[in-house]
């Protein structure tokens, strides 16, 4: 049986997250009551006609703050039934949130007529700080936009032909701002740039114009040795302490041409060693 808890602060994408799991063949309920998830799990477990049962529930500040509170003694009543369960935390930025929610003129589940929109906001950050600190898996939605979101939770938590750790290398641009939910980050701006290069400026680092290019470059290739040598030390130590996901990020200023070079061949270097290798480019159109 698998088992993913799907939780995050309103206007995060949660529901986007639940339909997408849907689509994919999960049973999913929304704002599942916190203490009914070791029965649920269990029911799920032993009474299923499926024979890889697959169930997606929602948890989220609709929940009585006393409920939150169990969440991590709950969560490990779970596991100690040998379910596979992965926590999925949605987060945005502040002011995004604040204006999605006007956006659509919904009603944030915390607000009332003495607390503000902002203050439910920031509010709702301390009543699924349980959760939160428990995640497996974070994707920050601020810069996401509904088809990317989609794209990311296929990639992140559907795409894993094998059990244990799911490891993303993923090239982006500093310019729009470092992934919150890298757990390993490497700056490589201080590489040649094709940008500067009128006939590179249009490609990417997924074509072979570029990556000639920088293949060609004796910094490029002592730093991509580097990071290299780094990640097949550790990562796999990573993996051994039973770590679900692991995103490496690759930064240049745009995300369109080092990083890119970069994250494809480390994610083409590790894929041989480690079971669960992804690659994505978070900046390329």
């Amino acid at each position: 049986m698998r088992l993913i808890i799907v939780s995050g602060r309103s206007g995060s994408g949660k529901s986007t997250a639940l339909h997408v799991l849907e689509d994919n063949g999960f049973y999913c309920i929304d704002n599942l009551p916190a203490g009914l998830l070791p029965e649920l799990a269990e029911r799920a477990f032993l009474h299923t006609e499926l024979l890889e049962p697959k169930v997606a529930v929602s948890i989220d500040a609709r929940n009585l703050p006393s409920q939150l509170k169990r969440f991590p003694e709950l969560l490990a009543e779970v596991r100690s039934r040998y379910i596979q369960c992965d926590v999925l935390y949605l987060d945005a930025e502040d002011e995004v949130l604040l204006n999605r929610f006007s956006e659509t003129r919904r009603r944030h589940p915390l607000t009332d007529d003495n607390r503000s929109l902002a203050e439910a906001i920031g509010d709702e950050t301390t009543l699924l700080a349980p959760i939160a600190d428990l995640a497996d898996l974070r994707i920050d939605t601020t810069r996401l936009n509904l088809y990317q979101l989609r794209d990311s939770l296929k990639l992140r938590l559907l795409n894993q032909p094998e059990p244990g750790t799911a490891f993303l290398v993923e090239s982006f641009g500093f310019k729009r701002g470092m992934p919150v939910d890298a757990d390993l980050v490497f700056d490589v701006r201080c590489l040649p740039n094709p940008y500067w290069k009128p006939e590179l400026r249009d490609h990417s680092g997924l074509e072979q114009p570029v990556a000639d290019y920088l293949a060609a470059q004796p910094d490029v290739e002592e730093m991509y040795q580097d990071i290299l040598a780094y990640l097949n030390k550790w990562l796999p130590r990573f993996a051994a302490s039973n770590r679900a996901y692991v995103t490496i990020a690759i930064g240049c200023t745009g995300g369109h041409h080092r990083s890119v070079y970069v994250a494809e061949r480390l994610g083409a270097a590790l894929k041989p060693t480690l079971k669960n290798v992804q690659v994505r480019h978070r900046d390329l159109s």
